[in-house]
């Protein structure tokens, strides 16, 4: 046996507090380290009855090889005669197991070298399997970390156990991400790798908006009142669309809060972006109505609505135009993602004098059709007067073969 000390459990305990490494890792861990060093050390490939054995109380370590007691011994290496193992134990039969001490002399360094190599895999093997492991649990929902610095426009966060990569199309733009600011970011991904698992975060998600509202708004956690949608351009505008189960609950009112203070704290927590607050409905008019606040809508026409496309034609008053499109068409495009209907926006004037092409084109059509069909009575009359003239033609011809005929018998 190998005298190792208290020192080794006390740096077992101290890794489980400070890492989460359970001692029962480190200590198997050891004893694997011990097994390997033992096989490399006498040249044996492979053996399967060779273990390692740590007394914690004693602090002692050793290699042990199990062996098969019999009355006559065919393979040393597995097997022990019953007068060999008699001298070692007392009390032994032929067909019992017995741990055979083989710690070399002189193996300490040995296996000191191949133990410290074999521990610090493992430890990196459990730290990335812990972290692989929480992060997944995580994957999904939103979670607080510290910015630790930016590379190649990537922002790298601290979240714990491990750093986490901000991707540039998953940051705000125009967004300064400050070393050492703590910042709520929405776990995008979390993929394997040879080290520590890598973690890949975003602090534009449209669900970030959905986390901020279960958070702060007692009814959306409590079930009352559901999220249906979220659309989301962020640093700029999003637009969420809510439905209340209770009809004495407003669902919009819910989410503003007493004079705006929930609200509120999700603008400043989103960094004043702009927050539309808009109400659900199962009638698709009234939705594309609703999404398309704060602008007036005139009327809402239905183009298709089927499983292959969802159009709607929408009519705004003139002075509402630009408003229902919004700057560089942001707000009829996130009404478009929140409804998942095609928009197509035209004030009332565009649709009049839409309406009054129409009408004009229509009448072109129409003294086109009545100038065709004039064509087509003159040709007409052509046809039928030369089929006219063929036919008296014809009763000529018979009448004179008749005379001929009656000419000759008379003769």
């Amino acid at each position: 046996m190998i005298k190792i000390g208290t020192a080794l459990f006390e740096a077992c305990e101290e890794l489980e507090r400070e890492r989460g490494i359970s001692k029962e890792i480190l200590i198997a861990s050891l004893c694997d380290a011990m097994v390997a060093a033992y096989k490399k050390h006498m040249h044996i490939k492979e053996a399967d009855n060779i273990t390692a054995i740590l007394d914690e109380q004693s602090g002692e370590i050793g290699v042990f090889r199990t062996k098969s007691v019999v009355e006559s011994v065919e393979d040393e290496d597995t097997q022990i005669s019953i007068g060999q193992a008699s001298e070692i134990a007392d009390g032994v039969e032929v067909g019992d197991e017995l741990q055979i001490e083989v710690t070399p002399e002189q193996f300490g360094r040995i296996a000191a070298q191949s133990a410290k190599q074999v521990i610090t895999q493992r430890i990196r093997e459990a730290e990335r399997n812990l972290v692989l492991n929480e992060f997944l649990d995580k994957k999904g929902t939103l979670t607080t970390g510290i910015i630790q610095r930016v590379e190649n426009r990537n922002v790298i966060v601290n979240i714990g156990k491990t750093d986490a990569i901000m991707p540039q199309k998953e940051q705000i733009p125009g967004e300064y991400y400050k070393p050492g600011n703590r910042i709520r970011v929405f776990v995008l991904n979390v993929k394997e790798t040879t080290r520590l698992p890598q973690v890949i975060v975003s602090h534009a998600h449209a669900e970030i908006v959905r986390e901020l509202f279960e958070l702060e708004v007692p009814e959306i956690e409590d079930g009352i009142v559901e999220i249906k949608s979220i659309s989301r351009e962020a640093g700029y505008r999003t637009k969420i669309a809510v439905w209340s189960n209770d009809p004495e609950v407003d669902s919009v009112g819910a989410c503003i809060g007493p004079r705006g203070s929930r609200i509120q704290t999700i603008v400043s927590e989103l960094k004043n972006e702009k927050i539309d607050i808009v109400r659900y409905s199962e009638d698709p008019v009234e939705y594309i109505v609703n999404a398309l606040s704060p602008a007036r809508v005139v009327s809402v026409d239905i183009m298709a609505d089927d499983e292959f496309a969802h159009e709607a034609m929408v009519v705004v008053p003139d002075d509402q135009l630009s408003l229902a499109i919004g700057r560089e068409g942001q707000n009829v495009r996130l009404a478009h993602k929140l409804t998942n209907w095609k928009i197509d926006i035209k004030s009332v004037s565009q649709m009049e004098k839409a309406e009054a092409e129409n009408i004009k084109n229509y009448q072109e059509e129409d003294a086109e059709e009545v100038e065709d069909r004039f064509d087509n009575d003159e040709i007409n009359e052509e046809i039928a007067e030369e089929m006219s003239q063929q036919a008296y033609d014809e009763e000529d011809i018979q009448v004179e073969e008749q005379i001929e005929e009656e000419t000759s018998d008379e003769e």
